[in-house]
């Protein structure tokens, strides 16, 4: 799956509303990564948002053959490579005063480590359901790939940013729902 290409301009899309009631209707929780599924709930109850895809971000590695592993890396060990399976979100946000309001915050996301989270558009998506966005943590040199192989000194600090990444979206909504 390639997550990347630049960012689009909102359009108009008459057919928000129903599109976006058809594709939460077939969401189960059992599709989300648990420790994301109350941020997908939080979003998709958002009028002027909801999601299509979402990833935790997983990291495989010798010993470890989850590919949906939760747990964190070990601190320290023998590891040499990690195959890390991307962290995003996938978002479809209507074109009204709100949903710009979410646009612009989300594209300050990135500003965590800009060499590591992308705020991009995804072509197959867009091509599936105008205005939809991606947020994703990717080294940027494999921003156009769901997996990378990466070094364990890498990893760990990727762990790091996907775990900000996670921190700050859930703060995002959290400001949201206060306005």
């Amino acid at each position: 799956m390639e997550t990347f290409t630049e960012l689009k301009e909102l359009t108009e899309n008459p057919h928000y509303q129903a599109q976006k009631k058809k594709i939460l209707r077939a969401l189960t929780d059992d599709m989300i990564d648990l420790p994301i599924i109350d941020l997908i709930k939080g979003f998709n109850e958002l009028p002027y948002c909801f999601t299509l895809q979402s990833c935790y971000g997983h990291f495989v590695y010798n010993g470890q053959k989850d590919s949906h592993n939760f747990d964190p890396l070990p601190a320290k060990g023998s590891i040499d490579k990690v195959e890390y399976r991307i962290a995003y979100i996938a978002f479809c946000i209507e074109n009204s005063l709100a949903g710009r309001k979410l646009f612009e915050a989300l594209k300050e996301i990135p500003a965590i480590d800009p060499d590591n989270v992308q705020f991009c558009c995804a072509e197959w998506f867009w091509e599936r359901q105008v205005n939809s966005y991606a947020l994703q943590v990717e080294p940027d040199r494999f921003k156009y790939e769901d997996t990378a192989i990466i070094d364990f000194q890498e990893a760990l600090h990727i762990e790091k940013i996907r775990n900000e990444f996670f921190i700050r979206l859930n703060e995002l909504l959290e400001n949201t729902r206060e306005r």
